[in-house]
Protein backbone atom coordinates (compact mmCIF):
# COMPACT_ATOMS: atom_id res chain seq x y z
CA UNK A 1 0.00 0.00 0.00
CA UNK A 2 1.27 3.66 -0.94
CA UNK A 3 2.01 6.03 1.73
CA UNK A 4 -0.20 9.10 1.67
CA UNK A 5 2.51 11.36 0.50
CA UNK A 6 2.10 9.45 -3.04
CA UNK A 7 -1.50 8.95 -2.98
CA UNK A 8 -3.26 11.72 -5.02
CA UNK A 9 -4.05 14.68 -3.54
CA UNK A 10 -8.05 15.30 -2.06
CA UNK A 11 -7.71 18.57 -3.88
CA UNK A 12 -8.39 17.12 -7.00
CA UNK A 13 -4.74 18.26 -8.78
CA UNK A 14 -3.78 15.64 -10.62
CA UNK A 15 -0.05 15.62 -8.15
CA UNK A 16 0.65 13.29 -5.01
CA UNK A 17 -0.35 14.67 -1.66
CA UNK A 18 3.44 14.86 -0.87
CA UNK A 19 3.71 17.06 -4.14
CA UNK A 20 0.33 19.04 -3.85
CA UNK A 21 -0.73 20.31 -0.32
CA UNK A 22 1.05 18.00 1.44
CA UNK A 23 4.33 20.42 1.47
CA UNK A 24 2.10 23.26 2.46
CA UNK A 25 0.37 20.95 5.37
CA UNK A 26 4.08 20.13 6.55
CA UNK A 27 5.22 24.38 6.20
CA UNK A 28 8.11 23.22 3.88
CA UNK A 29 6.39 25.94 1.51
CA UNK A 30 3.95 28.18 0.98
CA UNK A 31 0.58 28.20 -1.27
CA UNK A 32 1.63 30.57 -4.15
CA UNK A 33 -1.59 31.40 -5.06
CA UNK A 34 -5.09 32.27 -2.94
CA UNK A 35 -6.39 28.92 -5.53
CA UNK A 36 -3.43 26.76 -4.02
CA UNK A 37 -3.99 27.78 -0.45
CA UNK A 38 -8.14 27.03 -0.96
CA UNK A 39 -7.18 23.75 -2.24
CA UNK A 40 -4.86 23.03 0.76
CA UNK A 41 -7.51 24.39 2.93
CA UNK A 42 -10.12 21.75 1.49
CA UNK A 43 -7.20 19.43 1.67
CA UNK A 44 -6.70 20.00 5.59
CA UNK A 45 -10.54 19.36 5.71
CA UNK A 46 -10.38 16.43 4.36
CA UNK A 47 -7.43 15.19 6.46
CA UNK A 48 -8.75 16.86 9.75
CA UNK A 49 -5.89 18.86 10.10
CA UNK A 50 -7.35 22.16 12.29
CA UNK A 51 -3.85 23.60 13.57
CA UNK A 52 -2.95 24.32 9.43
CA UNK A 53 -6.34 25.65 9.31
CA UNK A 54 -5.97 28.07 11.80
CA UNK A 55 -2.21 29.01 11.24
CA UNK A 56 -3.92 29.90 7.21
CA UNK A 57 -6.47 31.73 8.75
CA UNK A 58 -6.35 35.77 9.39
CA UNK A 59 -5.82 36.90 12.79
CA UNK A 60 -8.52 39.43 12.21
CA UNK A 61 -11.01 36.49 11.60
CA UNK A 62 -9.62 33.46 12.90
CA UNK A 63 -11.45 31.74 15.72
CA UNK A 64 -9.85 31.16 19.49
CA UNK A 65 -10.48 27.03 18.19
CA UNK A 66 -11.60 25.02 15.46
CA UNK A 67 -13.30 21.54 16.60
CA UNK A 68 -14.04 19.44 13.25
CA UNK A 69 -16.43 17.10 13.06
CA UNK A 70 -14.60 13.57 12.94
CA UNK A 71 -17.59 12.29 11.01
CA UNK A 72 -17.31 14.43 8.02
CA UNK A 73 -16.57 12.61 5.05
CA UNK A 74 -15.48 15.01 2.43
CA UNK A 75 -15.80 14.00 -1.25
CA UNK A 76 -14.75 16.11 -4.07
CA UNK A 77 -13.81 19.82 -4.37
CA UNK A 78 -15.11 21.97 -7.53
CA UNK A 79 -13.60 24.95 -8.60
CA UNK A 80 -15.88 27.48 -9.66
CA UNK A 81 -14.36 30.66 -10.17
CA UNK A 82 -11.17 32.32 -9.18
CA UNK A 83 -10.36 36.44 -8.82
CA UNK A 84 -6.76 37.95 -8.50
CA UNK A 85 -5.02 35.89 -5.65
CA UNK A 86 -1.74 35.61 -7.86
CA UNK A 87 1.92 36.56 -7.20
CA UNK A 88 0.91 40.04 -8.74
CA UNK A 89 -2.01 40.91 -6.07
CA UNK A 90 -2.47 40.98 -2.16
CA UNK A 91 -6.36 40.07 -2.26
CA UNK A 92 -8.02 37.27 -4.17
CA UNK A 93 -11.77 35.69 -4.12
CA UNK A 94 -12.31 31.55 -4.61
CA UNK A 95 -15.95 30.07 -5.37
CA UNK A 96 -15.97 26.88 -5.21
CA UNK A 97 -18.05 23.51 -4.16
CA UNK A 98 -17.16 21.34 -1.62
CA UNK A 99 -18.89 17.82 -1.56
CA UNK A 100 -19.61 15.62 1.49
CA UNK A 101 -21.14 12.60 2.23
CA UNK A 102 -24.78 13.42 2.28
CA UNK A 103 -24.48 16.90 0.27
CA UNK A 104 -22.55 20.07 -0.63
CA UNK A 105 -20.93 23.68 0.17
CA UNK A 106 -21.10 26.70 -2.09
CA UNK A 107 -18.68 29.33 -1.26
CA UNK A 108 -16.98 32.11 -2.18
CA UNK A 109 -14.04 32.63 -0.58
CA UNK A 110 -11.80 35.73 0.24
CA UNK A 111 -8.10 35.74 0.99
CA UNK A 112 -5.47 38.19 1.49
CA UNK A 113 -1.66 38.58 2.09
CA UNK A 114 -0.55 38.94 5.73
CA UNK A 115 3.36 38.63 6.00
CA UNK A 116 3.75 37.59 2.19
CA UNK A 117 1.81 34.45 2.51
CA UNK A 118 -2.13 34.06 1.98
CA UNK A 119 -4.17 33.60 4.34
CA UNK A 120 -8.38 32.70 4.57
CA UNK A 121 -10.46 35.99 5.57
CA UNK A 122 -13.87 34.72 5.39
CA UNK A 123 -16.16 33.87 3.07
CA UNK A 124 -20.30 33.96 1.72
CA UNK A 125 -22.32 31.14 0.45
CA UNK A 126 -23.88 32.47 -2.99
CA UNK A 127 -27.44 31.86 -3.77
Amino acid sequence: MADMTTRPCPCGLSKSYGDCCGRFHAGTAAAPTAEALMRSRYCAFVKGDAAYLLRTWHPRTRPARLDLDPGMRWTGLEILAAGDGTAFHTTGTVEFRASYRGGSLHERSRFERVDGAWVYVDGEFPS
